[in-house]
């Protein structure tokens, strides 16, 4: 690829609520939006930096105008780690790439035409009538994810499976747990029908999920980055959450959900809190995942000028004035 200008932008969408997790509460998505230029076409990618991963905007974005003037998709995973900045960068050329071809990116890619995938959508975390409240609001929803991670989540379950007795619950309990408390709730995870756990436990501790009975299939989050992580994973987790901030983009995102298929691991697609830009190259990761958690724009009160579609069918890939 030949010499690019690169634009990065900053931009705040509201939410519909307060979103609260384990680790505390927003009210706003803060994002960062890139525009690489060759000239004639123009390619956009969004990412969300995420104070868990030591990253701030300000660190994001000066990662990202540290780029040479020239490069492509291949130089980028040797010039910047995985993370938000490259991913917004990796996504941002996919997207030149299909203008400049004519192409839609999953043709780039090798990819078969996408379609619509269930989401899942998060409740965020609050007391046990405010989450029963979300969940009768949002019973009719085939897929809900229940943000846990404090000792005293019980009565919070329980809440939201009388108010959504008919939805698919996964719970996200964001590193919360101990050891300790994760096996006293595991059979009631499976006496409450949850299908599925997101990183019950902080990923520096994690050794003790090996060799732990995990009744209900156990889900990496934090715990896994990109395909270098893949070898810590065995004997703990189930499943693998791919995430395009933590991958690093779409090209890596593609690279992870082969390899961990290949190991035998099942697939989750999640996000962070962002606008339809950020998850639209996601859906492309997200064909046939067991979990697909792209909810970030039902969360906001705000969005893209051309957003994703959102529908019984589920959230459906981009249109190509959105992106890819």
């Amino acid at each position: 690829m030949g010499r690019v200008q690169i634009e990065v932008t900053r931009d705040v969408f509201k939410l519909a609520q307060v979103f609260t997790i384990s680790r505390g509460s927003r009210t706003e998505a803060h994002v960062l939006t890139v525009r690489i230029t060759d000239g004639e076409h123009q390619g956009v990618g969004e990412c969300v930096p995420y104070a868990r991963y030591n990253e701030t905007l300000e660190s994001v974005e000066a990662e990202i105008r540290g780029l040479p003037e020239t490069f492509d998709r291949e130089r980028l995973m040797d010039l910047l780690p995985a993370g938000a900045a490259r991913n917004a960068v990796d996504c941002a050329l996919w997207d030149l790439e299909a203008k400049r071809a004519g192409k839609r990116a999953w043709e780039l890619a090798g990819l078969e035409a996408p379609g619509a995938e269930i989401t899942a959508y998060t409740l965020s975390l609050a007391s046990p009538e405010e989450m029963r409240k979300q969940a009768e609001e949002n019973a009719y929803r085939p897929l809900l994810k229940i943000k846990l991670g404090t000792a005293d989540d019980m009565p919070r379950l329980e809440a939201v499976r009388a108010g959504a007795p008919n939805s698919k619950i996964i719970v996200d309990a964001n590193e919360g747990w101990s050891a300790e408390v994760y096996a006293d709730l595991a059979p009631h995870l499976v006496r409450l029908g949850v299908a599925l756990v997101e990183q019950p436990l902080p990923a520096g501790e994690d050794d003790a999920l090996i060799g732990m009975d995990r009744p209900v299939p156990v889900c990496a989050d934090e715990s896994c980055h990109d395909r270098t992580s893949l070898p810590k994973l065995k004997g703990k987790y189930d499943v693998v959450n791919i995430k395009l901030d933590k991958t690093g983009g779409l090209t890596e995102a593609l690279k992870l959900r082969d390899a961990a298929l290949a190991e035998g691991y099942e697939v989750m697609v999640g996000c962070m809190v962002g606008s339809s830009l950020a998850m639209a190259p996601a859906t492309l990761v997200a064909q046939g995942a067991v979990v697909t958690d792209l909810d970030g724009p039902l969360l906001l009160a705000e969005d893209r000028d051309t957003p994703l579609n959102f529908d019984d069918a589920g959230v459906h890939p981009p249109e190509a004035a959105l992106w890819g």
